[in-house]
């Protein structure tokens, strides 16, 4: 049995601080985004495409950043309990699995989105606008069943590597080998998964601005009102600060692969800090530009103010 007792230096309480404060945020917002769809979802007995992407985005955010802290938190305060089996495989397969759900669902978000509000005359591209919502629940499914698979992977390396941890010293360069042997199919498959999300992000967004900043020119042309100027400008500063940030959270994911077997303090624990601010950020992003959520937001701070002001 290890003990329960913990060895924080100044630098791990630092870090579990500002990580418990983005995490906890995160999950906030995730589960105020879960709990409004839910509701509507009871209340209308049906769904439509947007929300069951904005569904599964916040579970999905809200087990990842919750299974993080805890990882976190081990990790920094209690490592010895990491080293208890099954504790470290079963966490590590969590966290995988949430992570490479994050990502798949919120690339078919940035996908569904551009289908849905670029405007081009493609033939390919009116096809799918017209086929997109029957499409969204295989796209959907299929990610969950790559995060599984990824999941499955990254047990079968936790287990292998913990296994190698207790070899002799006299054998640790055969064990080295061995693990990077086991971490190449993983790697490659997370690889994969990172490049075809980020590619296509990128190339949804920029295609969807491309149309908004289009119709934005043939308004200017045509002198429409302001008031869709201004909306048209809004949306073309979101998705170029999303553009931005998932641009960084791209990196720091190929980063963290890079130096996920090296003692870089320092620069994993700036990885790490936008890592688990990324999820809570890009959703509250999400909250305002979906009108719905925001007056339900809205509603909420307002009763919790006056709450605050009778007292």
């Amino acid at each position: 049995f290890f003990s329960p007792q913990s060895n924080v230096t100044s630098y791990g309480a630092t870090f579990v601080a500002l990580i418990t404060l983005e995490t906890f945020a995160g999950m906030w917002i995730n589960a105020f985004i879960v709990c409004v769809i839910s509701i509507a979802w009871v209340k209308k007995k049906t769904l439509n495409s947007n929300e069951k992407v904005l569904l599964l985005l916040g579970c999905a955010r809200f087990c990842f950043l919750c299974i993080s802290w805890i990882y976190s938190f081990l990790s920094t305060i209690y490592p010895n309990y990491l080293y208890v089996q099954p504790i470290f495989q079963i966490v590590v397969t969590i966290q995988c699995f949430f992570n490479c759900s994050d990502l798949c669902v919120s690339t078919c978000l940035c996908v569904f989105y551009c289908i849905k509000i670029a405007n081009f005359r493609n033939s390919f591209f009116i096809c799918l606008k017209v086929k997109i919502d029957r499409i969204v629940p295989w796209l959907l499914l299929g990610s969950e069943i790559f995060a599984l698979v990824t999941g499955i992977l990254a047990y079968d390396i936790a287990d292998k590597t913990l296994c190698n941890n207790s070899t002799s010293p006299r054998n640790l360069w055969k064990v080295r080998i061995k693990t990077d042997e086991h971490f190449f199919p993983f790697y490659f498959i997370t690889g994969l998964l990172f490049v075809t999300s980020f590619t296509a992000v990128i190339f949804s967004a920029l295609l969807l601005l491309f149309s908004l900043w289009r119709h934005k020119r043939k308004m200017q042309t045509n002198s429409i009102n302001s008031l869709s100027m201004d909306a048209h400008i809004k949306a073309m500063k979101s998705i170029l600060s999303f553009l931005v940030m998932y641009s960084i959270n791209f990196i720091t994911l190929i980063v963290t692969m890079i130096y996920s077997s090296k003692e870089e303090k320092a620069m994993m624990f700036l990885i790490f800090v936008f890592l688990y601010a990324f999820p809570g950020v890009h959703s509250l992003i999400l909250i305002f530009s979906n009108p719905k959520l925001v007056k339900i937001l809205l509603r909420i701070l307002m009763c919790v103010k006056c709450k605050v002001c009778r007292k």
